[in-house]
């Protein structure tokens, strides 16, 4: 097929498809496959579309195109986290940005959702329907959470950040969060600490239980019984780390090294160790986990456990756009492998 590129001027206001067809001299249905991204079209008459809908500033009707395809173009991610936590805390800015990459490059919009409150996670429970949604990330998941059921039950393609917990189905991405911690305190151990206290995450989520769980298994492997005293349960958050690290102290003043299972509760840590007079890393030697910015910026400069967060993200995105597409991706679950860096406070 010869095609031949109109010569009208530009149209004026909203074009529509059928003046995008003049325009580029082919029929309606040709411009609707190439907007819609069928492959049964010739690349000469491709182009020849893509010019007049360039030229022209055609967009294409979502609502009208959803009617057709059934589809919305629209991921949800919904986190399941306060307001105060997910913009104060520099984990979800990468992860987020991970996710909003790779769902850009899918030609998909990204509603960001967020609910703390166990009625706010009732609305979005009832709203995320195929109807509204294509697809569903889901984010920072606590205990025994039904909405993933709930999704599977009415078959909304979802992925979630984390390893599901309680629940065997679906796709997940995480970190190895139990490696991580147990290379942080071996770190420790090199250094020839022996009365490691930790500072774990919120038991009811995976990644709190994942880093607990490393910690003793570090422990046990060089022979340590594993002591409650020197454990304090933490929330991910500073103001977290220091009640978690007054408490240790109060319970145990000898202990000489500490690993916080997030770099903000590190930070917390280490605001107490230096109010109490003890000199890290001399007298108490610290390892976060997450090497967040703010890992570089505390003083001494804080020994960190490296997890691929904006990674994270990409990933949670490309297994869920391959649901969607109905293109198997290669894998249902993704783990990611982390690292330690070593800065002056070990």
């Amino acid at each position: 097929m010869t095609v031949h590129p109109s010569t009208q001027r530009p149209v004026k206001g909203q074009p529509t498809l059928e003046q995008v067809a003049a325009h580029a001299g082919v029929g309606r249905g040709t411009v609707s496959r190439v907007v819609n991204g069928s492959t049964h079209v010739s690349e000469p008459t491709r182009a020849a579309v893509l010019k007049a809908v360039q030229e022209l500033g055609y967009v294409p009707n979502r609502a009208a195109r959803s009617l057709v395809t059934r589809r919305t173009d629209t991921v949800a991610l919904l986190i399941s986290e306060s307001e105060e936590r997910i913009f104060g805390q520099p984990f979800f800015a990468s992860i987020v940005r991970g996710i909003s990459a790779g769902v850009s490059e899918s030609s998909r919009q990204l509603l960001l959702a967020m609910a703390q409150s166990p009625e706010e996670l009732s609305r979005f429970d009832h709203y995320l329907t195929t109807q509204h949604v294509d697809g569903v990330l889901l984010l920072s998941l606590h205990g025994d959470d039904p909405l993933p059921r709930h999704l599977e039950e009415r078959g909304v393609p979802m992925v979630l950040g984390g390893r599901p917990s309680g629940w065997t189905g679906g796709h997940f991405v995480d970190v190895d969060n139990r490696g991580g911690a147990a290379v942080a305190v071996e770190h420790l151990m090199e250094r020839g600490r022996r009365r490691i206290a930790t500072v774990t995450g919120p038991p009811d989520m995976t990644a709190g239980q994942g880093r607990y769980e490393g910690y003793v298994d570090a422990l046990t492997a060089a022979g340590i019984e594993p002591d409650p005293s020197l454990v304090s349960v933490g929330d991910f958050s500073e103001a977290g780390g220091e009640r978690a690290m007054t408490e240790l102290l109060e319970r145990r003043p000898d202990i000489d090294g500490v690993f916080a299972a997030s770099d903000l509760m590190a930070i917390g840590a280490l605001r107490v160790l230096r109010l109490s007079n003890r000199a890290v890393p001399d007298d108490v030697a610290v390892v976060g986990f997450d090497d967040s910015p703010l890992a570089r910026l505390t003083d001494p400069p804080l020994t960190t456990v490296h997890q691929p967060a904006e990674q994270m993200g990409r990933d949670m995105a490309r297994l869920l756009v391959a649901q969607i597409d109905g293109s198997a991706a290669p894998e249902d679950h993704v783990l990611l492998d982390t690292d330690l860096v070593v800065r002056d406070s070990t």
